[in-house]
């Protein structure tokens, strides 16, 4: 296990205590490997009569996992994950920094989430969790009363992998429909399918019924070498807004977020980070004004290079990160005084 960065004695004595509070299901097996289940709600809980299932509900309700670990489950929240937010983002990561900072005999972490934002959640843990050991996001398109629902068989799969030699060291993983990708490239791609999500680089495995395949790794830094980290002090993040550019753009919704205080923006450019008249204009004056501005682009793949920003002045490109990624890595990247070349290499590595 790598020492996590940065825990204190307060944080290790509340990551003790915490799981005092834990919902032991009973799923026990002696010599199993030991998962904790963190629920935060979403469509895996939800039910067609309304309101949402506990998550000791949701993982007493599939058959087989008693074979695969012995499961402990937390109830964090219970929102659909448009519900979400940096806060969430900040209280669970330090939840599960706490739980292995106090657990060294404990094999992995399985997250039930909503699919709308889970990719953003994936990816602030894949940034800030501070072990090698798998953290493993999972949910379902279908709620849990729906004919076919996909849940089970989401979290049954989930739990395979947690337990998983080939799941250490690579960072925060979605598993869903039988595929394992990374957290930094998943990409939500439909809104109705169970096949809804892909990864411009492929999965990294897949969950077979006889074992666990991983064909590809992760090559950029993460988790216990991510150079962005939590320290104690960070109690809030920085207000990070996202503006989209278009045809005809003055600009003028760039400026109205500078205004209001913005410590960066992640702007969803054209193609290949280019952009209107109007939000180019946008872009130098916020940099001008101090603000950090990095480019993403709304096309689903292929990289921005780097040649259409200045670092020196403050905006930077996001390589392959989507828009909604790029802002989590420049809000946790704001956390520390960086100057623009710094910030360019972590977009460059991250």
């Amino acid at each position: 296990m790598a020492v996590p960065r940065g825990m204190t004695g307060a944080a290790v004595l509340a990551a003790v205590i915490a799981p005092m509070l834990a919902c032991a299901v009973d799923v026990t097996g002696q010599g199993l490997p030991r998962v904790h289940v963190i629920a935060t709600g979403g469509t895996i809980a939800g039910r067609a009569t309304g309101g949402q299932l506990t998550g000791a509900q949701i993982v007493e309700a599939v058959p087989g996992l008693a074979d695969v670990a012995a499961i402990e489950v937390e109830e964090f929240s219970r929102v659909g994950s448009s519900a979400m937010t940096p806060d969430h983002w900040l209280r669970l990561a330090r939840r599960v920094n706490g739980l292995f900072a106090a657990d060294p005999g404990l094999a992995g972490i399985v997250v039930t989430h909503g699919t709308d934002t889970m990719e953003e959640t994936g990816y602030f843990l894949h940034l800030t969790v501070e072990d090698s050991r798998p953290v493993v996001m999972v949910g379902s398109m279908r709620n849990s009363s729906a004919v076919s629902a996909d849940g089970p068989a989401n979290l049954l799969s989930a739990m395979r992998v947690a337990t998983h030699p080939g799941a250490i060291g690579v960072g925060t993983l979605v598993v869903l429909n039988d595929e394992i990708h990374s957290a930094r490239d998943v990409r939500k791609r439909d809104s109705n399918r169970v096949d809804t999500f892909g990864s411009e680089w492929g999965p990294l495995g897949v969950v077979d019924s006889d074992t666990i395949v991983f064909r590809h790794g992760v090559r950029t830094r993460h988790t216990t070498t991510s150079a962005v980290r939590l320290s104690d002090s960070v109690t809030e993040l920085p207000f990070v807004p996202i503006v989209a550019d278009f045809t005809g753009n003055e600009g003028a919704v760039l400026d109205d977020w500078v205004e209001a205080g913005a410590r960066g923006v992640a702007v969803q450019a054209f193609g290949g980070g280019r952009g209107s008249p109007g939000m180019r204009r946008a872009v130098a004056d916020a940099a001008e004004a101090g603000v950090r501005v990095v480019l993403a682009s709304r096309v689903p793949e292929g990289r921005v290079l780097s040649g259409g920003a200045s670092p020196s002045q403050g905006v930077v490109t996001a390589g392959d990160l989507p828009p909604h990624k790029a802002r989590i890595l420049l809000m946790l990247a704001l956390t520390e005084d960086r100057t623009g070349a710094e910030l360019q290499r972590l977009f460059d590595t991250h």
